[in-house]
């Protein structure tokens, strides 16, 4: 059953979106929010509705720093906070994306490795619907903030703080941490950096706030 929230995605695409140009979205929201989820869900049926590769995601996640910098700063620590990112390099990739006709490669993030393959995705000149998904697309401060003009559409989706926090737990659960490991890991990384999305993003076009 498709969601209201996609529902409303595609009737903004309907609206504005002309065919045989490039749209671009920026899908925002804390870590453990849904994101991916719900951009997955549009690009999917939107591909399945016009043709296969006509609208694509683009995860924010593989622009991480790799473990061996982090390291060197002081920060592995506290990765997925938006100094541990390579912004600019994002800026760079959303600039491409808005305006080459061409293909564009872009950087994917392994968890099961902590690392990104560089170059593992590919974005086809064809696809006109991008969905750019990720925590920080809306930070209001420099460099971050330059990303903001570039979208097309802003959506910005997150749960309650206490959904937020079983979500994170759950998900070091998930990847085999024990109950005290899992805890530490959101309440230590994880949900400081939520507060920093919630905080101190820009309003988006659209805000999704979940049951």
């Amino acid at each position: 059953m498709m969601s209201q929230q996609v529902q409303h995605l595609l009737s903004w695409l309907t609206n504005h979106h002309q065919p045989g140009t490039r749209v671009v979205l920026a899908v925002v929201g804390p870590p453990g929010a849904g994101k991916s989820t719900l951009s997955e869900e549009l690009v999917d049926l939107i591909n399945q509705t016009q043709r296969q590769g006509y609208a694509a995601v683009v995860p924010m996640d593989g622009f991480h720093l790799t473990n061996e910098v982090l390291i060197e700063r002081g920060r592995l620590d506290r990765k997925g906070a938006p100094d541990t990112f390579d912004v600019e390099g994002l800026i760079h990739l959303v600039e491409r994306i808005k305006t080459t006709n061409a293909d564009v490669r872009y950087p994917i993030f392994d968890r099961s490795i902590e690392a990104s393959h560089i170059d593992a995705g590919l974005l086809p000149k064809e696809c006109e619907v991008v969905v750019v998904e990720g925590n920080y697309l809306l930070l209001d401060e420099a460099p971050w903030s330059e990303l903001a003009h570039h979208f097309d559409l802003t959506v910005f989706t997150s749960p309650a703080f206490d959904e937020l926090e079983r979500r994170l737990i759950q998900r070091w659960l998930d990847h085999g941490y024990t109950q005290q490991q899992a805890e530490q890991k959101a309440w230590n990384n994880d949900l400081p950096n939520a507060k920093t999305v919630v905080e101190r993003s820009r309003k988006a076009d659209l805000i999704f706030n979940q049951d």
